[in-house]
């Protein structure tokens, strides 16, 4: 069973989302927040699988809470009516592994909640590209602190998983199986304190290892 945690300023929003979860055998509804202190709070208490978490929000907006829970092991998907790309890139670098519009379709919201109890980020390889590209600063060299700890192969693979490709996609093109990419993926997620996917895209773009304009496919 996947607990999930709402946290939304409007009632009725966390009203459509509870009922939208709990009709699936496998979702679960455990808590409420009305604002981002309450959001933590609960979080910290309550250790839900996913906390779907709104942006604009009292107390502590839904970037701040994100960041609050930076370390717990609690997935973030922000779900918000402001879908710039602003938001989806200060959502990533603080701690969300995906980024949903209220007017997703509920099918999208339930699978968006699967995914980060699993541990990925819900990313699309479009929207990673669109993203970085436009509010990821390019650096004039390869930042080599930051990927000090990375062996040639974890770069490589690194490089790919920045582009949205799947682990299926890297092993292919590095001629590696699924689950040897899943480990490379697990260990740079150790080094870099990255928690998800999503992370270790940020500092992919970040770092120099990939820039704006090298493209990948889905």
């Amino acid at each position: 069973m996947i607990t999930v945690l709402l946290a939304d300023d409007q009632p009725l929003v966390r009203a459509g989302l509870r009922a939208l979860l709990d009709t699936e055998d496998d979702l679960t509804v455990i808590g409420e927040a009305a604002d981002g202190a309450q959001a933590v709070r609960l979080a910290r208490e309550l250790r839900p699988d996913v906390v779907l978490m709104d942006i604009r929000m009292p107390e502590l907006d839904g970037l701040q809470a994100t960041r609050g829970l930076a370390g717990t092991g609690v997935r973030v998907v922000v779900v918000t009516t402001f879908d710039l790309d602003e938001y989806v890139y200060e959502a990533l670098r603080s701690g969300a592994s995906g980024f949903l519009v209220k007017d997703a379709e509920p099918a999208e919201i339930r699978h968006a909640v699967r995914v980060a109890a699993r541990g990925d980020a819900l990313l699309s390889p479009q929207v990673t590209r669109r993203l970085i590209e436009e509010f990821t600063a390019r650096p004039a060299v390869l930042d080599e602190g930051r990927l000090s700890g990375l062996t040639g192969r974890e770069r490589e693979v690194l490089a790919r998983v920045a582009k949205g490709l799947t682990n299926a996609r890297i092993a292919e093109e590095l001629f590696m199986s699924p689950l040897t990419v899943k480990t490379h993926v697990n260990r740079m997620m150790a080094k870099l304190s990255a928690h998800d996917r999503a992370q270790l895209v940020v500092i992919a773009y970040e770092s120099g290892l990939v820039r704006p304009g090298e493209h990948g496919e889905g």
